[in-house]
């Protein structure tokens, strides 16, 4: 199975992204939009794992997971991969606590290196959602303008997901599980 664990940001937030698009779409028919029931942040991206190791990797998931505090988040702006000029992935961020969310991440993709799921990315997060890939390489520095002034409504992440892949003519992601952010939030009177 070709999973990853992400946060799925709600119906009210991702129906902001859409209206922030919707007046670009059509001048930027060159990019292959990512269909909105696929939008997510990926925190830790876990490539093939078999099946056996699925109950360890749940529990370990679980665990990390349980360790942070729910955080708030929004999407905001947008950028380019690997650069606005020469961009082959078109992405809005995410705006709060990023110390947090990165610490999250590297304890997800821990917990799942520990319960045998070999592949978990080890690179550092940084946060954002695809919105549009471009084969080949596009100029997309007007569009990143264009969308540089999108800030969207904060939501409460209190849990993450662990997602399966089904690659294919038209990808599809089928959340797997859920777990929650429990931890107490730190105090921040100090």
């Amino acid at each position: 199975m070709r999973l990853f664990v992400g946060v799925l940001p709600p119906r009210h937030v991702l129906d902001e992204l859409l209206g922030a698009l919707r007046p670009h779409r059509a001048a930027w028919s060159g990019l292959r939009w990512i269909d909105r029931a696929n939008w997510h942040v990926t925190l830790s991206f876990l490539g093939e794992v078999s099946q056996e190791v699925l109950p360890e990797l749940e529990t370990r998931l679980a665990r990390a997971a349980s360790r942070h505090a729910p955080m708030t988040l929004s999407l905001a702006g947008a950028g380019a991969f690997p650069s606005a000029r020469r961009a082959r992935v078109l992405w809005t961020g995410l705006y709060g606590p990023g110390l947090p969310l990165v610490r999250l991440a590297e304890s997800l993709g821990a917990g799942a290196r520990r319960a045998g799921a070999v592949q978990a990315d080890r690179r550092q997060l940084k946060p954002h959602l695809t919105l549009a890939r471009a084969r080949p390489e596009a100029d997309v520095s007007g569009l990143v303008e264009a969308l540089g002034e999108f800030a969207g409504t904060p939501w409460e992440v209190d849990a993450v997901h662990l997602m399966r892949s089904h690659l294919g003519p038209a990808v599809r992601y089928e959340k797997i599980a859920d777990y929650a952010l429990t931890a107490p939030a730190p105090d921040r009177r100090s």
